[in-house]
């Protein structure tokens, strides 16, 4: 089969690797479309070590599953599906309280470290674990069901910070799930949601998905915010972002660019204002599918483009350079 490898750090080529056979509580996806996330494009020169080559990466796709393993019965050929990113156990703590993304056993599609490796679906044909498999409803085209995986990262943190109908939000990075998460936040009823940004033109796409306002990072973006949620993960951006809250305010925490920043702890902790991580998703991949279908979100307008395969090195220098502003890239084997 044809495939997108990573070959070395921030190398790729297109290769002929053997057509994969699922095994038992497996499935064979025939695939459709894959997006290129950001995790992919800062993780390509290995420096998360995350993505150790040679390895295929790509998480957020969707296809036709073409083969069942052993004991697969929830699920049939032609059967038109997408997926969650995260392969959890089922049976550990964190499993057995709903907390799949925390899986004491967890494991990425896409991933290769030194703990596992996961081939993911820049490639003719993956391989899925079928308990993770998302049913695509019907209508909803291939690029759309593409997005369930980092939508499902958005309404994860959303959810995670608990927005109520009639608070006040600030977005700080509107990218592609900063953009995301200002639709998640609309959808949860919230009254305000003001969205910070460098780019012009993302702060501009945002106004179109639902933000009340928006700021460039320079400027001031207001204060007492009910919620802040920080989708960049960089110093600055969390400074702005706790200092933007009320007294008890919340800051859901997405964006991990970097292992490491400065905190203004003093400033946290007189104003009891809570902290809360977001990582990857919980069982939100359902819900954001269904949110795609019913036009609550939209994420036609985040494509930048659709590509074959064969592009998808170019895209990748292109998204890292970082010249363009591009979202969402969808690449078709």
């Amino acid at each position: 089969m044809k495939v997108l490898e990573l070959t070395a750090p921030s190398e790729f080529a297109i290769s002929e690797k053997p057509k994969p056979s699922p095994e038992a509580g497996e499935v064979l996806i025939k695939v459709a479309c894959c997006g290129i996330c950001g995790s992919d494009v800062h993780g390509m020169d290995n420096s998360s070590g995350r993505r150790i080559p040679p390895m295929i990466m790509g998480h957020e796709a969707s296809g036709v599953i073409e083969e069942l393993g052993e004991g697969v019965d929830s699920w049939n050929v032609d059967d038109r599906v997408s997926f969650d990113s995260m392969v959890y156990c089922g049976q550990c703590g964190h499993c057995e309280k709903g907390e799949t993304n925390l899986c004491e056993e967890r494991e990425v599609m896409g991933v290769s470290c030194d703990e596992f490796k996961r081939d993911g679906a820049f490639a003719e044909w993956v391989i899925v674990p079928a308990h993770i498999l998302e049913s695509i409803p019907e209508g909803l085209s291939f690029e759309e069901a593409a997005f369930t995986e980092p939508l499902a990262v958005a309404l994860h943190a959303v959810n995670i910070v608990k927005a109520q109908s009639g608070e006040r939000a600030l977005v700080v990075g509107t990218g592609l799930i900063g953009l995301l998460v200002v639709q998640a936040l609309k959808r949860a009823g919230c009254s305000e949601i003001v969205a910070v940004d460098m780019d012009q033109k993302r702060l501009d796409l945002a106004m179109e998905l639902g933000a009340t306002a928006s700021f460039l990072g320079t400027e001031d973006c207001g204060a007492e915010f009910d919620i802040a949620m920080e989708v960049v993960g960089a110093a600055p951006t969390l400074e702005k972002a706790v200092k933007a809250v009320r007294k008890g305010g919340r800051v859901g925490l997405v964006g991990n660019v970097v292992a490491e920043v400065p905190l203004a702890l003093q400033w946290v902790v007189t104003r009891e204002i809570s902290l809360l991580g977001s990582c990857a998703a919980a069982g939100e991949c359902s819900d954001a599918l269904n949110a795609i279908a019913s036009g609550e979100i939209q994420v036609k307008p985040l494509i930048s483009a659709i590509a074959p395969l064969e592009e998808g090195a170019d895209y990748f220098r292109r998204s890292r350079d970082g010249k363009e502003g591009l979202l969402k890239i969808l690449l078709k084997p």
